[in-house]
């Protein structure tokens, strides 16, 4: 598993490598939250999303155009990419060399080898009051307090590490895996034992939820919780990051 989340740093790398356009790009748009979208973007918009007005369709919002054509990544390169589909993020694993991480890796690289552990470092959010993630202080989706030492995303490089040594695994930004959606992500396979999830499916699980998360509206900043989202979906909180399987020890030679 991939130490970080892939960043806008690395992200550019692959593009300008690659010529690479994304599906936000391709469709034009991409969904940003309302109070991150620039005043003279806003006025010119006249939809929202159905049960979640904070959400608003920006034309011209991308990965270079965080929260629409009047913004750039330039003071943001080491924030996670955003406004990625998980088809973007298999095509930039590919080029790593790596792939997504499936649910079960991902959420055995968030408990860090524990069983039933909430958090990537325990079951008490604050230990010792400390923050230890990017999640949403304050009254959603008006205002966030920042308390945790970041207003909306924060760097891939943020908080103490798990004893995995992984970064941000909660918080942030959701994070794509590989498998398809299931209601219950135990009962495809027959077994516990590394389930990789069923072989088709609509939707995509994403994981760890993200800075938009507080425990009243959105409490799936925790190792176990869960959504999804259609393959070539985009949004404000919503990137990757990447895993790949270890080779035997006679081919790293």
């Amino acid at each position: 598993m991939d130490v970080y989340e892939v960043s806008n740093r690395e992200f550019k790398k692959f593009v300008d490598a690659t010529g690479y356009i994304t599906e936000a790009e391709k469709f034009g748009n991409s969904f940003v939250l309302e109070g991150e979208v620039p005043e003279q973007t806003r006025s010119t918009i006249s939809k929202a999303v159905l049960g979640a007005p904070w959400w608003l369709p920006i034309t011209g919002a991308d990965w270079t155009h965080p929260a629409g054509p009047y913004t750039n990544i330039t003071n943001i390169m080491d924030h996670p990419v955003i406004h990625v589909s998980w088809n973007d993020g298999l095509e930039y694993c590919a080029w790593k060399n790596k792939r997504l991480p499936t649910e079960a890796e991902w959420e055995k690289a968030c408990r860090a080898g524990k069983k039933d552990r909430l958090f990537p470092w325990g079951n008490k959010f604050t230990p010792n009051n400390t923050h230890r993630c990017n999640t949403w202080q304050g009254s959603f989706p008006y205002t966030d307090q920042g308390t945790d030492g970041c207003i909306g995303l924060c760097d891939i490089h943020t908080y103490t590490p798990n004893a995995y040594g992984v970064y941000n695994l909660i918080g942030n930004v959701w994070e794509w895996t590989y498998d398809w959606w299931t209601a219950n992500h135990q009962s495809y396979t027959g077994t516990l034992r590394n389930p990789t999830g069923p072989n088709t499916g609509t939707d995509k699980v994403k994981k760890g939820g993200s800075y938009m998360c507080t425990k009243e509206f959105c409490y799936r900043y925790r190792c176990g919780a869960r959504s999804s989202n259609t393959p070539d979906s985009s949004a404000g909180n919503l990137g990757f990051r990447c895993a790949a399987d270890l080779l035997p020890d006679y081919l790293n030679k």
